[in-house]
């Protein structure tokens, strides 16, 4: 019998504990271990902030689906990997504590034959002083987080039909975060529910973000083409902001988040203050502090591990200028170059470099949106790092070849909501192929003009909504969830 430990239950985690189990069956062991109760999925969060969904739309319990399909749930924050194992039994092992309500703070080593890292990130509030929830801003982050946030948004909505002038300040926290896509829904979603609501005329609605031009998301923008016409996704997002007069501050690092304004620093040196009365600001990432010990103890956490906290996987990760970045950097298997049976996925992984160009204020500052990897990427690393153990599990050879899914020949395919509601929504559809852009393949931009491009309309709200169904349905292990693709 195989053990395969899983770190984590997020898109990635839970999407490759369910394929290993389906494709292993009761003759091997698969245990997830992760913090939390429950499941979330995080793309409809933005609906909950908004008052359009609530938590229990959006969460649902672990525990039975890892009841009901053999997969052993230990409620606990891994701390440590021991990929030696340790003085007493040289099997690879994990440290972990447990959280659960019945066992809080004992402390377990786990033995592994195979280990996937799935932790997801550490959200760095304490990046910026002042940031987050319990600060001065609010974030969608967790559901829980995202709740709070539509109370506070309830608020100024009350205030605004009273009367009374408001300004609203979305987008990142810090000049390295990611997820400028979830800012980005989320403005679109205030403004949307404004409007509803017949108060968007008081409202002034600011998007404040990292990004060195709109459209960028982290990927380094996209070029769409359509009936012959070329369209930038710069040229794109920014009519958007214009048709519904969102304010727009780019390429903007926060330096502090007062309880009503926002202290920021850009890349030409200017340094600005926009006020607020309510701000939702989405903090940097970070490896939620994994450490790593060989068998006699010995600290080996930075050779596993980037000094971002995210493991290192089979990428190029040299230091080197933009124009030397290149498609073959980034990794294809998520196996760790010194361990064969240790794999990163999600947003666990670390990335060779961005995907959009870096740049920083003139006091040395970064402003560089962090490279995605969140979602459908993060369900095909999950499934693909399944595939890759299950193959050699069943083979005997643990050497047998690797299932690759790289982000330098994956496309995506991202449906961004600008407004929920059956009749009256609407959602900007984007696909790209690759997510990391290849100038070798594709040397007109780095991606596939014909795998590439956006529509906005309600028919994109329509599939947003079917979607967040689909995939609930999936992560429940409903009849046929492994059909439904990652």
């Amino acid at each position: 019998m195989s053990r395969i430990v899983v770190l984590g239950a997020g898109v990635s985690g839970h999407t490759a504990a369910m394929h290993l189990k389906r494709m292993l069956g009761k003759h091997h062991e698969v245990t997830v271990v992760t913090p939390n109760s429950n499941w979330n999925w995080i793309p409809s969060n933005i609906w909950v902030g908004v008052g359009k969904m609530d938590k229990q739309q959006v969460t649902f319990p672990l525990a039975p689906i890892y009841r009901r399909k053999g997969i052993r749930y230990v409620q606990a924050k891994a701390v440590a990997i021991r990929p030696e194992g340790d003085v007493d039994d040289p099997t690879p092992a994990v440290d972990v504590v447990w959280t659960s309500p019945d066992r809080t703070g004992e402390n377990e080593r786990l033995r592994y034959d195979y280990l996937i890292n799935a932790t997801g990130p550490k959200l760095r509030f304490d990046a910026t002083p002042g940031l987050g929830p319990d600060a001065n801003s609010w974030s969608v982050c967790t559901a829980d987080h995202a709740t709070q946030t539509a109370a506070a948004l309830e608020a100024v909505i009350d205030r605004l039909r009273n009367g009374e002038r408001q300004t609203i300040v979305i987008g990142m926290g810090h000049g390295t975060c990611t997820c400028e896509g979830a800012a980005f829904e989320y403005v679109f979603n205030v403004d949307h529910v404004l409007r509803e609501r017949g108060v968007r005329e008081l409202a002034t609605v600011v998007y404040l973000t990292n990004e060195h031009e709109l459209g960028d998301f982290g990927v380094g923008g996209m070029t769409f083409q359509r009936h012959g016409v070329t369209t930038t996704s710069e040229q794109w997002m920014g009519s958007l902001f214009r048709e519904r007069g969102i304010e727009v501050i780019l390429q903007a690092h926060v330096t502090e988040v007062l309880p009503n304004a926002v202290e920021y620093d850009t890349i030409d040196g200017q340094h600005g203050r926009q006020e607020f009365d309510f701000a939702m600001l989405l903090p940097p990432f970070k490896g939620v502090g994994l450490e790593a010990f060989d068998r006699d103890g010995r600290s080996i956490t930075e050779d596993l591990f980037a000094p971002s906290g995210f493991l290192k996987v089979d990428a190029d990760y040299t230091v080197k200028p933009f124009e030397q970045w290149s498609a073959a950097d980034w990794p294809s298997t998520y196996q760790s170059p010194a361990y064969s049976n240790l794999f990163g996925i999600g947003i666990a992984f670390a990335p060779p470099h961005a995907i959009s160009r870096p740049y920083a204020t003139p006091s040395g500052v970064a402003v560089a949106p962090a490279p995605p990897r969140t979602g459908m990427p993060s369900g095909v690393q999950g499934r693909a790092v399944a595939e890759t153990i299950a193959r050699r599990i069943e083979r005997g050879d643990p050497s047998a070849p690797a299932r690759t899914a790289s982000m330098a020949s994956m496309g995506a395919a991202c449906i961004a909501s600008i407004g929920t509601g059956m009749r009256r929504g609407e959602a900007a559809t984007i696909t790209m192929s690759p997510i990391v852009p290849d100038l070798e393949r594709h040397p007109d931009g780095g991606r596939d003009p014909a795998a590439t491009f956006g529509e906005v309309g309600l028919a994109g709200h329509w599939m947003k909504r079917l979607l967040h169904t689909m995939f609930i349905y999936k992560a429940k292990a409903r009849p046929g969830w492994w059909l439904i693709p990652e």
